[in-house]
């Protein structure tokens, strides 16, 4: 039985990977075609996109009283998308970072991630449990509407791409665009899912703990879709899609994935995850942030210091 499993998760793998090649090629043609910058599809759709499996996590966490795996859910996937993700990417092929985005979406970044931080560490700031409140998911719910308000009015305003757009030429035609972005991100989806689905099952096949189950294959396996998805952008060459994509990512995770469902379902408290690990999330953004400003790319050098800190990081989850 665990050849099948085994079998249906590197199915899965590689349709993640192809699905993920094919969607970087049609969000770059619907940008060229729609005439607006590439970060915007990357903050938008293929950042939206490709949250898909931890937002339904959230919300069946949520539903059913399981706060703690929520939390592992988005405090997991933030470090994921930036130590691993980008780390792996930038080692893979360095990846150029735009001025603008160093002074605006990678500060909104850190913004967010420093709100979420705040809220979580209650105990620092005078009360007695950590948790998030219903009026912190109002705060969220009111950062993520600035946040695609920054967006629009950028791309309102954005004069230097439209200087550039006539001198793109998109691979594939506006309707095959679309079509590919909608079956590609349902195909990430599928394929994600399965892949986490039998990883779990070789996982328990083989005695490993629930623990490392959590922390490990369902957080990495929920956060595969990014993973290729940046690589594949960076190989290409498509600088703004694999930044934007982890931006919008990370801001979608706090703001929507963990805002959304407490807006609804209501605050919660939780012991399960303490100062460390919220400080790691804030220390990941600054870090992405720091990187992109020092010489406008990410280097493989700082990828690898990134990999190494998700390592020593997740040496210490794994160990406490």
């Amino acid at each position: 039985m665990i050849i099948q499993y085994i079998v249906l998760l590197l199915i899965a793998l590689v349709a993640l990977v192809k699905a993920s090649d094919v969607f970087v090629d049609a969000a770059s043609s619907l940008a060229i075609r729609l005439r607006v910058p590439k970060m915007l599809i990357a903050l938008t759709i293929a950042a939206f996109g490709t949250c898909a499996p931890e937002l339904a996590i959230s919300f069946k966490s949520m539903a059913t009283g399981n706060y703690d795996m929520t939390l592992a859910n988005v405090i997991g996937s933030s470090v994921v998308n930036i130590l691993l993700v980008v780390g792996i990417a930038s080692i893979v092929t360095p990846i150029k970072v735009k001025e603008q985005t160093v002074k605006k979406e990678l500060p909104l970044l850190v913004l967010v991630t420093g709100a979420f931080f705040v809220m979580l560490n209650d105990t620092i700031f005078g009360g007695t449990k950590n948790g998030l409140s219903h009026t912190n998911a109002v705060v969220l719910m009111i950062l993520f509407g600035l946040f695609l308000a920054y967006l629009f009015i950028t791309v309102h305003f954005d004069k230097e791409h439209k200087r550039r757009r006539q001198q793109r030429k998109a691979k594939y035609t506006l309707g095959i665009s679309i079509a590919y972005i909608f079956l590609t991100l349902i195909l990430i989806a599928l394929a994600s899912d399965i892949a986490v689905d039998n990883a779990v099952l070789v996982a328990n096949e083989l005695h490993i703990s629930q623990k490392i189950i959590a922390m490990t294959v369902i957080v990495i396996g929920t956060s595969l879709p990014e993973l290729v998805m940046t690589v594949s952008a960076s190989k290409k060459g498509e600088h703004d899609l694999a930044v934007g994509n982890i931006i919008g990512t990370n801001i979608f995770n706090i703001c929507i994935v963990l805002g959304l469902p407490t807006l609804i379902f209501g605050g919660f408290s939780s012991n399960a995850f303490n100062f460390i690990d919220t400080a790691v999330v804030l220390l990941a953004a600054i870090m992405y942030y720091l990187c992109g400003r020092s010489s406008k790319k990410l280097t493989r050098v700082e990828g690898i210091m990134m990999v190494m800190i998700f390592a020593a990081y997740y040496t210490y989850v794994l160990t406490a």
